[in-house]
């Protein structure tokens, strides 16, 4: 438990120079604080070198803008719009501006500059060297910026005045004439446009300079909840202010369109939207309640335009979570017209989809007619592709696997993605040609493979990684069965004087027929105790049975440990975990406590069926949704668990964040019977066994009042058989390792005590 340094040194964040002679990566051999970035270059693969101050002022940071022969990058830096020469490593600045500037990305053939500077955009001319505005936004109102006007009792006292004072009423006529004089040689006003109290968000200007788009964003006040530091350095209680609870209300995101020819604004017209107004399923389950279909609030993203300009799409999603449509926009109007819609009576999410504002996976083919994008519409998250001119959709990937980071290869032929195709435990590259074809796998190490592609794609710079050994370097040629070698050596020689488990992936039946996944770890058949432990993995969304480097590695020690005491650990990756499709990510739709519980009691069974485990001697442990899951195993299923540990756990749904809880449960006050069965709190007098509840006091994601509350339920209910051990400085993932310590030696003891006789 004492901090994962002393494993070894691993690297991470892969990236090439533009070069693609040297590989950049975070790494840390010295020990220090943080990571520092260090370097492999091609002519000398096996040495790796810490980057120096000023070789890193001289790169070009990582959200400059290429242009499109790839010599040049564009970039901001503070208020000077950069030029970066790619092959000399040269930059200098071409315009200094008096505001900051942002955003900047070239257009019309790489001639023009589009910059964003005090939310409106600016093009500056390469060869003239000039800047022009070419929008006008301006916040408030266009009353605002007017004269007051006076109200009833001033307007009178101003006429009496003029009435009764001839000189004040000649000024005042006199100043009137000279006034309309002077209007009458005036140009007309300029057009601006206001954005009124809303806020301006994501100014884009298509590559033809034509059009500049923008969101519009209304933010709903939302009570938001506090965390009370009782450590805090001033030696005061302080109090952090932190989430809402599940149902806010929602952000409103409009999209404008700013006509540069035509000099006018007008905003993105979503109504026609096919099934805008549909009600969710679960509607039936209240029959006594007056449900109004109306158009659902949206969330806008994009758009994406086409390399030409000549067509725009953009991802819509509805605050419900129940649609994505892909819709094509006309920027001459503001009309869409749907091209594709999603609609999932759970929630849509899945690999290469996105969440809320993001669009995920979504761009442009190189002949300006077909978008690519990604959808669970078979069941996995696969590739497809949509004329926009036909409105014609093909897919190109297929199976009982999901892609990930799909990228077209430059020269326009072919895709870059990786797979579960393997197993679902494994990732894999993949080229395939443009329009779908055959997959030909690019790597062959078992295990995880986070390839990063040189810019001339000729090798791949591979993250690698197994079940029992972390992640290292690894170089590869761009060919089918070419040999990777691996670069870096990062773990220590404590690290390695155990022999880690490399655990068994199984597969077990489920109550429903479904086999489930799970890694297995035995004893040696001398040193069994006939007692099991299971592990619950938190996130509820996440995969941690695969042959790779598990994110819980204290988890996975600590499994080692109870394996060569003699348990035997199950470590499930039950209904709602991610990297096994649509159906197992949606199977806890408002239960959750349903089936990724019985999940967990299918696998107990498992292990006394056909592992020797004895009935009676079975612990459970998990922290976050792992924490949540024990709770109700201990309050459900009784029979079953003799003890667990409750980590970081959610007992009340109804206190937990809207973006995660309102996709699987919709929101409390509209579908209160997802909650009630969802909630170890309403449970908690089914508790028999034992109990152990470990929880930070600077927890801002499950918030330690949950835990405060389901220990006075316990309180009240006179139960006496659990504990709770609280942590004042720890947030929803432990830092102390301290705090690791005490908290796993407190499990351990717990299973040592309950479960060994």
């Amino acid at each position: 438990m004492r901090d994962p340094s002393w494993m070894g040194h691993f690297p991470s964040n892969l990236r090439w120079s533009d070069d693609s002679q040297t590989i950049y990566f975070n790494y840390n051999p010295e020990n220090h604080p943080g990571d520092s970035l260090y370097k492999i270059e091609l002519s000398d693969p096996q040495r790796y070198l810490k980057v120096s101050r000023a070789e890193r002022q001289s790169f070009a940071p990582a959200n400059a803008r290429s242009n499109g022969a790839k010599t040049q990058k564009v970039y901001a830096e503070g208020n000077e719009l950069m030029l970066y020469t790619i092959q000399t490593k040269d930059k200098k600045s071409i315009l200094e501006w008096p505001e900051r500037l942002s955003n900047p990305t070239f257009l019309y053939g790489d001639k023009k500059i589009a910059f964003e500077s005090k939310s409106n955009i600016y093009i500056y001319d390469i060869e003239s060297g000039k800047a022009r505005k070419v929008t006008n936004i301006q916040s408030g109102s266009k009353s605002e910026n007017r004269p007051t006007k006076l109200n009833e009792r001033d307007e009178w006292l101003k006429e009496d005045n003029l009435q009764l004072l001839q000189v004040v009423r000649e000024r005042e006529e006199a100043r009137e004439k000279r006034q309309a004089y002077s209007e009458s040689f005036a140009k007309p006003e300029p057009y601006t446009f206001y954005t009124g109290s809303k806020q301006l968000s994501n100014l884009q200007i298509c590559p033809d300079g034509s059009y500049v788009t923008f969101s519009l964003i209304t933010r709903a006040e939302n009570k938001n909840t506090i965390v009370p530091d009782y450590t805090h350095l001033s030696g005061y209680t302080t109090n952090l202010n932190t989430r809402s609870k599940v149902g806010d209300q929602p952000t409103r995101v409009e999209m404008g369109i700013y006509n540069l020819l035509k000099d006018t604004v007008y905003m993105v017209n979503t109504s026609n939207l096919p099934g805008l107004k549909d009600l969710p399923d679960y509607v039936k389950d209240y029959p006594n309640k007056k449900w109004e279909a109306k158009e659902r609030d949206l969330l806008l993203s994009g758009p994406y335009f086409s390399t030409d300009g000549k067509h725009a799409v953009i991802n819509v999603r509805s605050f419900d979570n129940k649609d994505r449509w892909i819709a094509l926009l006309n920027l001459d109007n503001g009309t869409i017209k749907s091209l594709d819609r999603q609609r999932d009576e759970a929630w849509i999410a899945g690999p290469g989809i996105g969440w809320s504002f993001s669009g995920g996976t979504m761009g442009w083919l190189p002949d300006n007619k077909h978008i690519y994008f990604q959808s669970e519409e078979s069941g996995y998250s696969h590739l497809y592709v949509l004329d926009v001119t036909k409105g014609s959709k093909k897919q190109l990937t297929s199976g009982t696997f999901e892609v990930f980071d799909p990228k077209i290869s430059n020269n326009g032929k072919y895709w870059f993605l990786t797979t579960s195709a393997v197993d679902p435990g494994e990732r894999h590259l993949y080229m395939m040609p443009l329009m779908g074809g055959k997959m030909e796998q690019l790597t062959s190490m078992t295990g995880n493979n986070d390839v990063a592609i040189s810019p001339d794609e000729k090798n791949f710079a591979i993250l690698y990684s197994y079940s029992n050994k972390p992640w290292e370097i690894f170089l590869q040629a761009n060919e089918v069965g070419a040999e990777p070698k691996q670069l870096t050596f990062g773990q220590s020689e404590e690290f390695k004087a155990y022999a880690w488990r490399d655990p068994e992936i199984v597969r077990f039946k489920a109550e429903d027929g479904a086999r489930v996944p799970a890694r297995l770890y035995k004893p040696d058949p001398e040193k069994s105790n006939g007692a099991a432990v299971i592990f619950v993995h938190g996130a509820g969304y996440l995969q941690n049975v695969h042959k790779w480097w598990s994110t819980y590695f204290r988890e996975y020690m600590f499994h080692n440990l109870l394996t060569d005491l003699g348990y035997t650990v199950l470590d499930i990756d039950y209904r709602a975990s991610a990297g096994y499709g649509r159906d197992w990510r949606t199977g806890i739709y408002r239960h959750m406590g349903g089936k990724d519980l019985s999940d967990q009691v299918d696998g107990a069974k498992y292990l006394i069926e056909e592992h020797g485990v004895q009935p009676g001697k079975i612990g459970i442990y998990g922290g976050s949704y792992g924490g949540f899951i024990t709770l109700m195993a201990l309050f459900n299923a009784s029979d079953v668990f003799t003890s667990g540990a409750a980590l970081r756990s959610v007992t009340d749904w109804a206190h937990y964040n809207h973006g995660y809880t309102s996709n699987i449960l919709n929101e409390p006050f509209n579908d209160p019977i997802a909650y009630r069965r969802s909630s170890p709190i309403y449970f908690a007098e089914g508790l028999k066994g034992h109990l152990l509840i470990a929880h930070g006091m600077l927890d801002v994601n499950v918030h330690f009042q949950d835990v405060v509350r389901l220990a006075q339920r316990l309180i009240e209910l006179g139960k006496d058989n659990w504990e709770f051990a609280v942590y004042p400085v720890e947030d929803h993932g432990f830092i102390e390792p301290s705090s690791w310590t005490d908290e796993y030696k407190r499990i351990l003891k717990l299973f040592n005590d309950t479960l060994i006789d």
